[in-house]
């Protein structure tokens, strides 16, 4: 399966991965993606081509590197990243900064189009040392969400020089991640093992609802959403567990799931396919949770490869509808689970999945691109 993979390898840690959203009309692979760097002298973002898809082999598997197109220079290690639309990415970073990098396609260059500076901090904007990383940001043209160290969350506008909203106080622990329920709702995860849910249309500055692991404040660390079904949300963190929940019930997860030997770093549906779902860790594994229907009549050649498959017993309630994340009879089915990189030794930062195509980053200083996901 490992030949399916290109790597890069590229002088810098990588802490963020992204693909470049397709058209909505594109019936092609995506093609461009953008990484961002952390812990290096130097940290830059970059945009590459995931390489030449007309240079297959005789069984139409793919050769060819990842090609970086063009870079920049960032103030700080990067902590989250997300593209606003198809030129424009914004970056969060160690700093408290948040800048919007424009990707100019008719000459390959990177610019900084705009930036909040110290969009987080700790003690006031205006000290040189205030400032708090931005650990999590979310867009849905033109609003931009950030969370940060600091308990913050920052709504602007991309088009606008100053926040259209500060919650100043949303969280006296970090906040790791922020995703979008809807357009007016949002959903945070801290370091404290809570999840709460914030509706922007109410001036007031608490969340409607709060969600928590039970027992142990483990920390979460990621946070995806179901594309389909707006309830039903992962969660991961420090302990390397899968929450899934659906917060239509309950303050607690509906299940919870042994996963990574270490924290674990993101967490993301297929934005078309979330039967499927990856996570990526420290302990330098990335698996692929399998939920689709007829595990059990699945060619064999999963079994062999390289690959370490574990299965998971799963149940689905009513296969069309209910979604096998929220199964609670743990014995009707099962899910299976592909560790996508058996050996790596050195941390998996980040993944993104879209269409046929993944791309991750490492603290081994290399990208890689799996443009046959599902082959």
């Amino acid at each position: 399966a490992m030949e399916d993979v290109s790597a890069k390898f590229v002088s810098q840690k990588i802490s963020r991965t992204r693909w470049r959203p397709l058209p909505a009309a594109a019936l092609q692979p995506p093609d461009i993606f953008a990484t961002g760097s952390w812990d290096n002298e130097d940290n830059r973002i970059s945009i590459w081509s995931a390489g030449d898809l007309g240079n297959t082999g005789l069984n139409g598997e793919y050769h060819g590197e990842p090609r970086l197109l063009c870079d920049i220079q960032h103030n700080g290690d990067v902590m989250d990243m997300q593209f606003l639309d198809q030129e424009r990415i914004v970056v969060a970073s160690s700093t408290g900064t948040v800048t919007i990098f424009r990707h100019h396609q008719n000459n390959q260059t990177l610019s900084a189009n705009h930036r909040w500076d110290k969009a987080h901090y700790h003690v006031d904007q205006d000290t040189s040392c205030g400032g708090a990383a931005c650990t999590g940001v979310v867009c849905n043209n033109p609003e931009i969400v950030t969370v940060g160290e600091d308990g913050r969350i920052n709504l602007f506008r991309a088009d606008q020089k100053d926040a259209v909203r500060t919650i100043d106080n949303a969280d006296s622990s970090t906040l790791h991640a922020v995703t979008f329920l809807r357009t007016t709702e949002i959903l945070t995860v801290n370091s404290i093992g809570q999840l709460k849910i914030w509706d922007l249309r109410h001036q007031r500055n608490e969340p409607s609802q709060i969600f928590s692991l039970a027992g142990d404040r483990v920390p979460l660390h990621c946070v995806d959403r179901h594309p389909n079904q707006q309830h039903i949300v992962a969660t991961g963190g420090q302990d390397g567990m899968l929450s899934i929940w659906d917060i239509r019930q309950g303050t607690m997860p509906v299940s919870l799931l042994n996963a990574h030997e270490a924290e674990m770093w993101e967490v993301h549906f297929h934005p078309s396919d979330p039967d499927h779902l990856f996570t990526c860790s420290e302990d330098g594994s990335l698996w692929h949770w399998d939920t689709s229907t007829n595990v059990s009549e699945k060619p064999s050649f999963l079994h062999q490869g390289g690959r370490s498959t574990a299965y998971l017993s799963h149940s689905t309630i009513n296969q069309s509808v209910v979604s096998a994340w929220l199964s609670n009879d743990p014995t009707k089915d099962r899910m299976e689970i592909t560790n996508l990189i058996p050996n790596q030794t050195l941390s998996v930062n980040s993944l993104d999945v879209l269409g046929p195509c993944l791309v991750y980053g490492t603290d081994a200083e290399a990208i890689y691109v799996n443009r046959q996901l599902f082959a």
